[in-house]
């Protein structure tokens, strides 16, 4: 009797130390991060709709996307700007539907008349199995799908279950878990901050209408980042100087490769500058040198010619900095002192330099212009000095136009009756048939101002 009593005594305090024990490692691993829930459970307060026109509603708690015909795609979007933060939710998706998260996106009048764009984690329930990949919704499209050798993330989807979603966009790196699974590691700068959204994709005939996506348990974290961040093991891929995989389909490539001067010299000679221009950390860069144009190192060209082209690139200006990119360059065109001569997408700090209120035709000199023909659009998207924009020239069978961060701000056309007359008031009148070569080389201009340049890609077009 006294066996069995010692017996279930000892099963008592066991059982009590195992609890104990328990407990502690909970109270050791409970959940002290300073999070921020973005739903309240019971209203959409501080969410807006953008896109499509899909329906959103809460139910017990949850957030419900419902997919409806004829319609884009719908994003649930926070009211609120975010840059860097870490982000968790759960949702629930249905086998047939894809969706995403957006992070530091954003919809501009300028920009595909206010279509949502930026970073999305994919949801993909397919075969694919590419849930937590980074998509760039409306822009560059795939940056980084699953790996085929990261099987792990690709089986941690649950079908038909809550699954678990990681975000952590903090500076230039974007990291994925799925169910605590690593699925993405991502380096890419091409927007800091935006809105979170949740995205009921479109759906084409053979899909059903009243297909549901379920969120819950959205939350957030904004301060002492550094503290809460997670390691991951997979190997980062940086997007910097590298065509995404749509871009490749589409017939882009690399103008510059990101670490060497190939492809380029300097337009006075076949060998790239010994000084006045710098190659670091992925950004091609020339040097302030006074001011005066081309007196240090000079304009570099590419060594190819170009005739129809869509060129993009990312620029950064320091404060009262000059540069240009030209196209339809020709060298031999000017021996003499001053830089080559072509068609130029101005590059200037409105603010500091007085060149931007000089020209045969007011504005024609500021940023995005045809230099000293075409002013751009007075209303366009310009990033602040020290942060990176993007110019973008598309000129097909001598239609020409120039888009800053996504907007179109002027058009015109090559050897026109109006071109024409706009040289014959312009600084270029003495150059005969001023920016009227059929083919030429792409020009980044030394004006004696620090100014950065990456990302530099093209893609030759057709004659049709």
């Amino acid at each position: 009797m006294k066996r069995t009593t010692y017996l279930n005594y000892s099963k008592v305090t066991l059982l009590a130390v195992i609890t104990l024990i328990f407990y502690s490692c909970a109270e050791q691993e409970k959940d002290t991060a300073p999070w921020i829930p973005l739903f309240d459970n019971e209203t959409l307060n501080g969410w807006s709709q953008k896109g499509g026109e899909a329906k959103y509603e809460v139910r017990e708690g949850t957030i419900v996307g419902t997919t409806v015909s004829n319609t884009p795609n719908s994003f649930l979007t926070s009211d609120k700007m975010y840059g860097n933060f870490i982000l968790e939710l759960d949702y629930k998706v249905e086998p047939s539907m894809n969706s995403g998260i957006q992070i530091r996106s954003n919809s501009y009048p300028h920009y595909n008349d206010g279509r949502v764009h930026g970073y999305q984690i994919e949801i993909d329930p397919s075969d694919r199995a590419w849930s937590a990949g980074i998509y760039d919704e409306a822009r560059r499209g795939w940056l980084h799908p699953i790996a085929d050798d990261n099987t792990a993330a690709k089986q941690a989807f649950k079908q038909n279950d809550w699954n678990h979603y990681r975000i952590e966009a903090i500076g230039d790196t974007l990291k994925t878990w799925i169910n605590g699974v690593p699925a993405s590691n991502l380096v890419d700068d091409q927007t800091a901050s935006g809105f979170i959204g949740l995205q009921v994709h479109s759906i084409n005939s053979d899909q059903k209408e009243g297909t549901e996506i379920i969120w819950k348990n959205i939350r957030i974290l904004t301060d002492s980042l550094d503290n809460y961040a997670q390691k991951s093991p997979l190997p980062l891929v940086d997007q910097k100087n590298q065509l995404t995989k749509n871009e490749s389909d589409q017939g882009w490539k690399m103008l510059w490769d990101g670490e060497t001067t190939e492809g380029w010299k300097s337009a006075r000679s076949d060998s790239f500058p010994e000084k006045g221009w710098v190659i670091e950390n992925g950004v091609l860069t020339v040097l302030h040198s006074g001011g005066e144009e081309s007196t240090a190192g000079g304009d570099i060209v590419t060594t190819e010619k170009y005739s129809n082209f869509e060129l993009m690139l990312d620029f950064k200006l320091t404060e009262g900095a000059n540069s240009g990119i030209k196209y339809y360059v020709d060298t031999e065109l000017n021996q003499g002192p001053g830089s080559s001569i072509g068609l130029e997408y101005q590059i200037l700090d409105d603010e500091k330099h007085p060149d931007a209120k000089l020209g045969n035709h007011e504005g024609s000199r500021t940023v995005a212009s045809l230099y000293d023909l075409i002013q751009a659009d007075v209303n366009k998207p310009i990033h602040p000095i020290g942060e990176w924009n993007t110019a973008h020239i598309i000129s097909k069978n001598n239609q020409v136009e120039h888009y800053l961060n996504g907007a179109k701000v002027l058009e015109y056309e090559r050897k026109s009756d109006t071109y024409r007359k706009l040289v014959s008031e312009s600084k270029y009148v003495t150059w005969p048939n001023f920016g009227e070569l059929d083919s030429g080389q792409i020009l980044l201009q030394d004006h004696g101002d620090r100014v950065s340049f990456k990302n530099v890609k093209i893609k030759p077009l057709t004659n049709n």
